[in-house]
C-alpha cells in the first residue's frame, strides 16, 4: 500500500483569507483511517475554520483537501433543520444530506429515534426542542449514516453530563469500528479521551502536534 491510500483526509497548503487577514496561512496535516484528531487553539485561530473546509461549507483561498468516503457532521447546532417540521420528518431529510436513501433511513430510525431518547417528542415540529434536543437528535442521526469520516465543532458542549458521557461512549465505538474523527474542543479531557493526535492552531498556523497529553499540557 503507498503513503497515498493510507490517509483518508489530506489536507495541503491552506490557506483562507478574508480581505487583508489571512485567517488560516499554509496549513497542513494528514489523517490517517480510524484516527481521533482534535483541533484546539484560542477562539478566532482557524480551528473551526479549518473544520467547515472539510465539510465545503467553506473553501480555502489556496491549498487543497481531499477526504476519502462518506462524510458525517455536526458543525452548527441544527443546521439542515427544518422547524416546522418534526424531529421524525428531519431525520429523513438530515440523514438524506449525509446521502443515505429512504430505505436505509427507515432500517436506522429505531436506532437514531432511541439514542436521542427524544420518543415522547419525536413527532413535534423541531422549534418546539430545546437546544439540547436539538443536539441530541443531530448526533443520533449524524452517528448512525454509517460515516467514513465525522466532523464535530463544539457541539458535545450542549446538554446534559450523562448524555454528553454516553456520546462519547459512541464515539469510542464507532472509532473502534474504523471511522475517523475530527473535532473541535475547548475541553482538554475530551481532546484527551478520545483522540490519538491534537494540533494545536494559533494565529492561523500549526504550532504543535503530537500525542494530546503533550499538545494539551
Amino acid at each position: 500500500m503507498n503513503k497515498e491510500s493510507d490517509y483518508i483526509i489530506e489536507a495541503s497548503e491552506l490557506t483562507f483569507q478574508v480581505g487583508e487577514n489571512n485567517l488560516l496561512s499554509r496549513v497542513n496535516f494528514n489523517v490517517k483511517k480510524g484516527e481521533a484528531i482534535g483541533l484546539i487553539g484560542k477562539n478566532g485561530c482557524g480551528k473551526s475554520t479549518t473544520l467547515k473546509m472539510l465539510t465545503r461549507i467553506m473553501y480555502p483561498t489556496s491549498g487543497a483537501i481531499e477526504l476519502k468516503g462518506r462524510v458525517s457532521s455536526l458543525i452548527e447546532l441544527g443546521a439542515g433543520f427544518h422547524p416546522d417540521m418534526s424531529g421524525r420528518e428531519n431525520i429523513f431529510t438530515n440523514a438524506s444530506i449525509f446521502g443515505l436513501n429512504h430505505a436505509e433511513i427507515e432500517r436506522r430510525l429505531d436506532d437514531i429515534i432511541s439514542f436521542s431518547e427524544l420518543e415522547e417528542f419525536i413527532d413535534n415540529p423541531v422549534r418546539t426542542y430545546s437546544s439540547g434536543m436539538y443536539m441530541r437528535l443531530a448526533f443520533a442521526v449524524a452517528i448512525n449514516v454509517d460515516a467514513d469520516i465525522l466532523l464535530i465543532d463544539e457541539i458535545l458542549a450542549v446538554g446534559d453530563v450523562s448524555f454528553q458521557e454516553k456520546c462519547f461512549e459512541k464515539l469510542k465505538e464507532i472509532k473502534r469500528k474504523g471511522t475517523t474523527i475530527v473535532i473541535v474542543s475547548h475541553v482538554t479531557q475530551q481532546i484527551k479521551n478520545i483522540c490519538d493526535r491534537a494540533i494545536w492552531i494559533d494565529e492561523g498556523l500549526i504550532r504543535e502536534e503530537g500525542k494530546p497529553d503533550l499538545v494539551t499540557g
